[in-house]
């Protein structure tokens, strides 16, 4: 499927600069599609930076804004420090995801939006009391309107994948299109899917057809005057990584562990980002990252009640680990165990209790409550 540039009709317009943002719900694979479209960049030899953003709600109703996720990429040919301030390019997947979007773009911004999404049901879930493709309200921006979903559905029609399963491809159909938009390599992403769904033929095939048919879109449609063009940025040569938050809060927790001799217990409620800090974490068990008493399947402990991710932390903590609960959306708190207790002891605060009944360093914490 390599393009070939002496048989494309409309050449690239060269841009120093691009933001994208990727929307929808948090089951749409907004994050896959950014991961992908970032690794890709980064090949190709853009400098870029990335902001990923999860829902604040656990498992918020489908369609609402409460449960909208994107990620924001920021690619470049000259050295950046930063994921860009406004996006210049808004895909969404749904009507939820431009309503918690629209208000963060500036003017002649590039909305692409999966029209198949926007009836009547998913319109009054996220606030709308008429299409906003229609009304006149983005008059402002300029709208793409694709129709994603049915597209999708249509080109997975003979991998022999079920309609409702072929219809999470979209994600990849939305990657597919920004990949000729932005004349990005598709072999590596071509790659990535055959390595990654290699196991699930089916899945495989309908992912490849759905990147496939948005590419040829991009192609072939007549929404685009013509795609676009970052060049590779001027980086001094050497070894570069591409590192995400949740990779970097996974090797400090491991560095923590090991400068302070202690063994490393990380606990997390099932959600993103929580859980790929927790695969990375079971990537370094020789750096003494230990499973809890009783867990062998899983390295850490996931658990759906967000209060008693604490506890086998806590627990850990207490008998000289350095333990760390992971709760619900970004962020994660801090159990420091021993070593800090020892040197609150020094500092004359003396603790009777376990940290969560230590009422000398919250004198004014009021009665206590009993465990659960």
């Amino acid at each position: 499927m390599t393009p070939d540039p002496t048989t494309r009709t409309r050449r690239p317009e060269a841009l120093e600069r691009v933001v994208i943002r990727f929307a929808g719900d948090s089951g749409d694979g907004m994050q896959l599609v950014g991961d992908r479209f970032t690794d890709v960049s980064a090949v190709f030899g853009n400098d870029l930076a990335t902001l990923p953003n999860y829902p604040a709600e656990i498992r918020a109703p489908a369609g609402t804004v409460a449960g909208v996720s994107s990620f924001q990429v920021h690619i470049a040919d000259f050295d950046i420090l930063t994921p860009g301030d406004v996006p210049n390019v808004l895909v969404v997947m749904n009507p939820a995801a431009l309503r918690a979007n629209l208000g963060d773009l500036p003017t002649g911004a590039t909305i692409i939006a999966n029209v198949d999404a926007f009836e009547s049901r998913n319109l009054e879930k996220a606030g709308y009391d008429a299409n906003p493709l229609e009304d006149g309200s983005l008059d402002a921006y300029r709208v793409l309107p694709v129709p994603m979903t049915s597209l999708t559905l249509e080109a997975a029609k003979d991998t022999g994948a079920k309609p409702r399963d072929a219809e999470r491809s979209k994600n990849l159909f939305a990657l597919g299109l920004i990949t000729w938009m932005y004349t990005r390599p598709v072999e590596p992403i071509l790659e990535w899917i055959e390595q990654r769904f290699g196991r699930h033929e089916i899945v495989k095939e309908a992912n490849l057809a759905a990147f496939k048919a948005g590419y040829h879109f991009g192609e072939t449609a007549e929404l685009f005057e013509h795609p676009y063009e970052v060049r590779p940025a001027r980086l001094r040569p050497g070894r570069y990584r591409n590192i995400t938050g949740n990779l970097a809060l996974a090797y400090g927790l491991v560095a923590a562990g090991v400068r302070s001799e202690l063994p490393v217990v990380y606990a997390s409620y099932p959600i993103t980002p929580a859980s790929d800090i927790l695969h990375e974490l079971s990537k370094h068990k020789s750096f003494d990252v230990r499973n809890p008493p009783g867990r062998r399947r899983d390295l850490g402990h996931r658990d759906g009640d967000r209060r008693r991710v604490r506890r086998p932390a806590r627990g850990h903590r207490d008998v000289g680990s350095r333990g760390r609960p992971q709760g619900r959306g970004p962020g994660a708190r801090g159990e420091p165990g021993a070593a800090a207790r020892a040197r609150r002891r020094a500092a004359g605060r003396a603790l009777d209790g376990p940290p969560h009944q230590d009422r000398a360093v919250r004198p004014d914490a009021g009665p206590l409550r009993p465990s659960r």
